[in-house]
C-alpha cells in the first residue's frame, strides 16, 4: 500500500521521466469490472457460492467462499493461472472490487488463502461434484435470458501436457507426450457444458457417458430439437443407442473397413477425363450394421478427388438425420467450431496449465478454467456488439481487460480514470447496457 513512498526510477533516454509504482491506485485490468457487471447480472458467483459447503473456522473466513471463487476465476480470466499471482492482486484495485467484500476496503486474498481454497476446500468430494456442475448451471442462467431454439452438442478430447510426477499423469502414443487427457462437451454457442479431467492413457471415447448423462439430463424437459456431433472416437454402438433413447439425431465420423468401402467402390474408380483443378467430391448413403450394432444404421459416404493424388480421400458418417448426403456431411464439418474452441481455451486461459501433483487439485482447476472460459464466452456471444463480436477471447483480454486506470477513491465512491486506447467510452457504454438488459425484473411485492 506504500509505493508511493518508494524512490522513482529513472531511463537515460529522457532524464525528465520518472517512474513510480503505485500498486494499490493504479491497475491494468480495469476490463475485468465489465465480466463482474455480466456476472452480477446473470447471479453467477452469487448463485455458484450457496452450493459449496463451507467448513472452515477462524481467521480462515477471512473472506466468503463466494469471494475466493470469483477471485480464483477472474484471475485466470485475466491471464493469471497460478495462485502465485495472487500475493500482487490482492492489492490490485480492480481485484479488490471485482471480489467484493472484505476485499474492497482491505486486500483480496493472498496466496496461501487461495491455496487453502483451491486445493482443500474446493477438493472436497461434494464441493468438486458442485464445481463440476457449476458450468451447466451458469448456461442455465443465460437461457434464462436467451432461450434456445436448438441444440447441437459436440464432444471431444484434448490433450494437457504434463511435467514431473503428477498423480494420473500418463504417456499418450497419439499426442506423443505425457499428459492428461480431458473430455470436453460443447454447444453450438463455443460454451463448455461439462468437462472432466482424465487419466492421460486412456481411450479418447472413455467416461463419455459420465460427461454427456448430465447434460442431457438438463435440457430432457425442453422441448427443441437435439443434435449431436463426434469423431471416429466415439463410433460406439453404446453412444448410438443412447442418443437414439433419448431422441437425439447424431452425426459420428466411422472409421473406414473393407465393407465400407465395397458399398462405395464405383465412386473408387478415377472420374474419366482430364483431372479438374477442382476437387471432385461424390456423395453416397446406404444402410450399414456392424456385428456389434443391434441393427442396420445409415451411413454417409463422401469422397473426394484430388488433381495430383493417386487415390481418393474417403470419409463415412453413420447418422440417424433424414437430411440429404450432402447435408449430413456439411452438418458433421461444423463440429470443427469444438477444435476451435479448445484452441481457445488453452491460448485465452491456458486450460492446460494443470501443474498441481494431486489428481483432485487439477480437476479442480480445470473446472476454474472452464467457468473462467464460459464467462469469456458468455460475454462475447450475447453482449459484444455485432461489429466486434468476431474478436477472440485472447483478442478480448488484451483490448478490453488489460485497460489501463488510475483509481481515485472518496468517502462514498470509487472512481476508475480509464485508459481511452483500444476501447472506446461509446463502446464500453454499449457493452454495460447491453448487460443491464441481461438482468431478470425484479418481482414486485405482492
Amino acid at each position: 500500500m506504500g509505493d508511493g513512498k518508494k524512490q522513482a526510477l529513472r531511463v537515460s533516454f529522457d532524464r525528465g521521466l520518472r517512474l513510480e509504482f503505485h500498486g494499490a491506485n493504479i491497475t491494468s485490468d480495469a476490463g475485468l469490472l465489465v465480466y463482474r457487471e455480466l456476472d452480477d447480472a446473470l447471479a453467477l458467483t452469487t448463485r455458484s457460492g450457496g452450493l459449496l459447503d463451507d467448513w472452515r473456522t477462524g481467521k480462515n473466513t477471512q473472506h466468503s467462499l463466494v469471494a475466493l471463487l470469483r477471485q480464483s476465476i477472474f484471475s485466470r480470466l485475466a491471464g493469471y493461472e497460478d495462485t502465485n499471482d495472487a500475493e500482487r492482486l490482492a492489492i490490485d484495485p480492480t481485484m479488490r472490487q471485482v471480489v467484493g467484500g472484505r476485499a474492497s476496503d482491505h486486500q483480496a486474498a493472498s496466496t496461501s488463502q487461495m491455496g487453502r481454497f483451491e486445493t482443500e476446500v474446493l477438493t472436497q468430494p461434494r464441493n468438486l461434484a458442485e464445481l463440476t456442475r457449476l458450468s451447466g448451471i451458469w448456461i442455465e442462467e443465460l437461457r434464462d435470458r436467451q432461450p434456445m431454439r436448438e441444440l447441437i452438442l459436440d464432444m471431444d478430447s484434448s490433450v494437457s501436457e504434463t511435467y514431473g510426477e503428477q498423480e494420473g499423469t500418463a504417456y499418450n502414443g497419439h499426442f506423443n507426450c505425457t499428459c492428461y487427457h480431458p473430455l470436453f462437451c460443447f454447444n453450438q454457442f463455443g460454451d463448455v457444458e461439462h468437462a472432466q479431467l482424465r487419466e492421460g492413457n486412456v481411450h479418447s471415447a472413455k467416461d463419455w457417458q459420465a460427461v454427456l448423462e448430465p447434460v442431457v439430463a438438463r435440457y430432457r424437459s425442453q422441448k427443441i430439437p437435439c443434435y449431436f456431433r463426434a469423431d471416429a472416437a466415439f463410433a460406439n454402438p453404446e453412444v448410438y443407442e443412447f442418443l437414439e433413447a433419448e431422441g437425439y439425431e447424431y452425426a459420428i465420423r466411422l472409421p473406414a473397413n473393407d465393407v465400407l468401402q465395397q458399398e462405395i467402390a464405383p465412386l473408387l474408380t478415377r472420374p474419366v477425363g482430364r483431372p479438374s483443378n477442382r476437387p471432385v467430391v461424390l456423395y453416397a448413403d446406404f444402410l450399414y450394421q456392424a456385428q456389434s450394432w443391434n441393427r442396420a444404421r445409415r451411413v454417409v459416404a463422401k469422397v473426394e478427388w484430388h488433381k495430383g493424388e493417386l487415390f481418393p480421400r474417403v470419409g463415412f458418417i453413420v447418422t440417424n438425420l433424414t437430411r440429404s448426403a450432402k447435408q449430413v456431411v456439411r452438418f458433421y464439418n461444423q463440429r470443427g467450431t469444438a477444435e476451435q474452441c479448445i484452441k481457445e481455451g488453452k491460448n485465452a486461459v491456458n486450460w492446460t496449465r494443470l501443474s498441481c501433483h494431486d489428481f483432485a487439485d487439477n480437476q479442480v482447476r480445470l473446472q476454474l478454467f472452464v467457468l473462467a472460459y464460459n464467462l469469456g464466452n458468455f460475454l462475447r456471444q450475447v453482449v459484444l456488439p455485432r461489429t466486434v463480436r468476431h474478436w477472440t477471447l485472447t483478442t478480448l483480454r488484451e483490448k478490453l481487460i488489460k485497460i489501463g486506470a488510475k483509481v481515485v477513491r472518496h468517502a462514498r465512491q470509487v472512481i476508475f480514470q480509464m485508459a481511452e486506447v483500444a476501447v472506446s467510452r461509446e463502446l464500453f457504454r454499449t457493452i454495460l447496457e447491453r448487460i443491464e438488459r441481461l438482468r431478470l425484473p425484479t418481482p414486485v411485492p405482492g
